[in-house]
């Protein structure tokens, strides 16, 4: 199973950092392969997930949905909007805070885009008694403020990055330059399937409950495995995660499904495997948005959570195989999805996994489908974004 021992998923992954970083990460790979194999220490994140996180989360029959959709299709959501602190991340800072302890070190950092990341690590490390700090780019502090707000009274510290385009990408180089100073007491909680190995290892290994789960769920409920799994994509550990149990599943088809922003040919999106090209970002090779130069393009989307410019090497692996197909959705359908689940189902979703059900809504064209969506976050951090794009865009009724 991939990656291989260099931590490479065919020519992506790997680790392309600083010595010093090169050597914390080959001792991080070691302990974490002893981890995966002492009962003590999953017995402990087992019993976290099921007491203090709330798994399992329910597989729910969109019933209201489905029937609005039509041509025969049978959809459910993955709850993980019902996950303590209110998205999937819990499920990976949790088994980091206690790898953190694992392996005696006592600060943790964190970068976050839509905050939900840096809330589920500042809950970890307050369990777990750990100083934490987190890192976020300016122009996401001032879109999601409540989240903020949520980290500062978990005891974390929260630094505002100024940098770049002062979003996530930019956060997550200065949390590597944090670790680059102070490795030997500090590890990092990277939020997503990305980075240099073995991270985007671990945070597969730890979210991918969310797919054993639906697999289980769906086999009780329907009799069978889904036809469709459909996941939105930014660095991807919400669709790794409910992919990687099925990847053997050859009947089942995957859909994962970037920002297109304000439109692939205005260039304002964060489509990174639908228009980006090879390179390395953030110590791993991946697509990534780049010029011809090789330098790192700005990004947009309504949704800090998929605003990057790169993308988990293990996702890259997937599309050039063909096994995972990748779509788009841009602003204005991820806001008119969150207004249609909201009305129809009385749930509503955060902006990351609304371009997954604004793809559904209009962008696939299956009939008689048996779909899993994966609701990763609830959007009450998004309600004022939400608010004021409506009042830039008038006419959802």
């Amino acid at each position: 199973m991939l990656p291989d021992e260099h931590g490479h998923f065919g020519i992506f992954g790997g680790r392309y950092v600083p010595e010093t970083l090169f050597s914390a990460l080959e001792e991080l790979a070691e302990k974490y392969e002893a981890l995966k194999a002492d009962a003590d220490f999953r017995k402990e994140l087992n019993y976290l997930l099921a007491r203090y996180c709330g798994r399992p989360t329910p597989l729910y029959y969109a019933g209201n949905l489905s029937k609005r959709l039509g041509r025969g299709l049978k959809v459910y959501l993955k709850r993980e909007d019902l996950c303590h602190t209110g998205a999937h991340k819990i499920n990976n800072t949790v088994g980091q805070a206690l790898i953190t302890k694992r392996i005696g070190k006592e600060r943790v950092i964190a970068e976050t885009g839509a905050g939900q990341h840096g809330v589920a690590t500042a809950t970890a490390a307050a369990l777990l008694g750990l100083e934490c700090v987190v890192y976020m780019g300016e122009e996401d502090i001032v879109r999601q403020e409540l989240n903020v707000h949520r980290m500062r009274f978990l005891g974390a510290k929260v630094f505002p990055v100024g940098t770049g385009s002062r979003t996530l990408k930019d956060a997550i180089n200065e949390a590597l330059r944090d670790w680059l100073t102070n490795v030997t007491t500090t590890h990092y909680v990277l939020g997503s399937v990305v980075g240099p190995h073995p991270f985007p290892m671990i945070v597969r290994d730890l979210q991918r409950v969310i797919g054993e789960e639906a697999r289980r769920q769906c086999l009780e409920a329907e009799g069978r495995p889904p036809d469709v799994l459909i996941a939105c994509v930014g660095g991807g550990s919400n669709a790794i995660g409910l992919f990687h149990p099925f990847l053997e599943d050859e009947g089942v088809e995957m859909i994962g499904v970037e920002a297109a922003g304000k439109g692939l040919e205005t260039g304002l999106h964060a489509a990174t495997l639908s228009r980006g090209s090879v390179g390395v970002i953030h110590g791993a090779m991946t697509y990534l948005l780049q010029d011809e130069g090789g330098q790192i393009l700005e990004t947009h989307s309504v949704s800090a959570g998929l605003d990057y410019p790169g993308v988990g090497p293990e996702h890259s692996h997937l599309k050039d195989t063909g096994r995972v197909r990748y779509e788009t959705c841009g602003d204005d359908e991820a806001v008119e999805a969150f207004h249609v689940l909201s009305r129809e189902e009385g749930i509503m979703p955060a902006l990351e996994p609304a371009h997954a059900l604004g793809y559904l809504l209009n962008g696939y064209a299956g009939e008689d489908r048996l779909i899993i969506v994966n609701l990763s976050g609830r959007g009450d951090k998004d309600v004022h974004i939400i608010g004021q794009h409506a009042g830039r865009k008038v006419g959802i009724a």
